[in-house]
C-alpha cells in the first residue's frame, strides 16, 4: 500500500514539472514582473523589507561587459537555455536534474554609473510553492562567478 502511494506521488510530481506554463515575464515599464506571493522567487525589485528580495548584482566596467560576464556565466552552466539575449535584458531557463521544472531567471542592466552597473535580478520557479531557497541559491552562486 505505502509502495503504491509513493508511486502516485511521483506519478503526480512528474506531471506537474510537464504542465509548467510560461509566466508574464520581461521588462514593462523598467520592472522586472513581481514576484508571487509563494516563497519559490527572488527579486532585487522586491521591497527590502520582503521575503522575496535579493541585493542587485553591481559590476564594475560597462555594460557591454557586464552583459558579456553575464552570458559567458549562464553559457557555461549545466541544464542552462538562453531564451532572450537583449542589449539591457537576459532571460534564462534553468531546469533541475531530476524532474526537469523550470526557473526563470532574468537579468536588467540598468545604466552604467561611475564605471559601475546595477543589475536587477529575478529568478523564479514555474510550478510548485516552494523551492528549499534553490532560486536564491542560484543567484548567490551567478553573483560570485561574477565578482571573482
Amino acid at each position: 500500500m505505502f509502495t503504491r502511494k509513493l508511486l502516485y506521488l511521483l506519478v503526480f510530481i512528474l506531471l506537474q514539472g510537464c504542465s509548467s506554463h510560461m509566466p508574464n515575464l520581461g521588462v514593462s515599464n523598467g520592472k522586472l514582473a513581481e514576484c508571487p506571493r509563494s516563497p519559490n522567487c527572488v527579486s532585487s525589485q522586491a521591497p527590502v523589507s520582503d521575503k522575496h528580495y535579493i541585493g542587485p548584482i553591481v559590476l564594475k566596467g560597462s555594460n557591454v561587459s557586464a552583459h558579456d560576464k553575464v552570458l559567458a556565466v549562464l553559457e557555461s552552466s549545466k541544464r542552462t537555455k538562453v531564451v532572450v539575449n537583449e542589449e539591457n535584458y537576459i532571460h534564462a531557463e534553468f531546469t533541475s536534474l531530476v524532474f526537469r521544472f523550470v526557473d526563470d531567471v532574468e537579468f536588467l542592466f540598468s545604466q552604467e554609473r561611475d564605471g559601475e552597473v546595477s543589475i536587477d535580478i529575478r529568478s523564479a520557479s514555474r510550478v510548485g510553492h516552494s523551492d528549499f531557497g534553490v532560486n536564491r541559491k542560484r543567484m548567490e552562486d551567478i553573483r560570485g562567478k561574477l565578482n571573482k
